[in-house]
C-alpha cells in the first residue's frame, strides 16, 4: 500500500500545538527539585492540587476526582479516578469502588447539566490487553454521545472532528460544577 492510500488515512496531519506538549513531557522532573512521575499521570494529579486548573481538574473530593481526558473520543470525555493508584476494580476494598461508583455518578450528572448529551458512554479498561493505557491506576472513562457524532469524517478521513478546546471545555464543565455541587456534597 502507498502512504497515501485513502485506507490508511492522510499521510500528514500537521498539528504544531503538539510541540508544546512533547516539549513538556518530563518537564517537572527536569527542573531542580521537580518530583519524578510515579508512573501514573492519575496519580501526580492527584499529588499535586495546585495543579488543577492546568491539569483540567473539574472536581477533586476527598477520595478521587474528575478530569477532563487530554485525549478526547468526544468533547466534554471525562476520566474518574480515585487518589490511590491500583490496577484492578476488586484491588479497591467495597467501600472505595463505593467511593469511586459515586464520583461516576457526579461526573454523568456534571456531563448532563453541562452538555445535555443524548447518551453517556461509560466504561473501565482493566489491563493493557482491554485497553487501559494507565494500567496501574484504573479509572472510569464517561464519554458523551450524541446522534451522528461519529460521522463521515471519521469513516472516511480515519479522523474525529473535536470541535472545543480542553481550556474552553474545561471552563464549561467547572461553570456547571458550581450549578450541581449541593447535590454531591459529601
Amino acid at each position: 500500500m502507498h502512504p497515501t492510500d485513502p485506507a490508511l488515512g492522510p499521510g500528514l496531519l500537521h498539528a504544531p500545538w503538539r510541540l508544546a506538549y512533547l516539549e513538556s513531557l518530563g518537564e517537572s522532573e527536569k527542573k531542580a527539585g521537580g518530583q519524578p512521575s510515579s508512573g501514573s499521570f492519575l496519580r501526580d494529579y492527584w499529588l499535586d492540587p495546585s495543579g488543577d486548573e492546568k491539569n483540567h481538574v473539574i472536581v477533586r473530593t476527598a477520595h478521587g476526582m474528575v478530569l477532563l481526558n487530554a485525549f478526547p473520543y468526544a468533547n466534554g470525555h471525562l476520566l474518574v479516578a480515585l487518589g490511590e493508584a491500583r490496577p484492578r476494580l476488586l484491588d479497591y476494598d467495597a467501600a472505595q469502588r463505593a467511593a469511586l461508583w459515586r464520583l461516576t455518578d457526579l461526573a454523568a450528572d456534571l456531563l448532563e447539566v453541562a452538555l445535555e448529551p443524548q447518551g453517556v458512554n461509560v466504561g473501565v479498561n482493566q489491563g493493557r490487553a482491554a485497553g487501559a493505557g494507565v494500567p496501574g491506576h484504573l479509572h472510569v472513562h464517561l464519554v458523551p454521545r450524541w446522534g451522528g457524532d461519529v460521522n463521515f469524517t471519521t469513516t472516511v478521513a480515519k479522523v474525529r472532528v473535536i470541535p472545543s478546546s480542553l481550556e474552553a471545555m474545561a471552563k464549561r464543565m467547572r461553570e456547571s460544577w458550581k450549578k450541581v455541587a449541593g447535590r454531591w456534597a459529601e
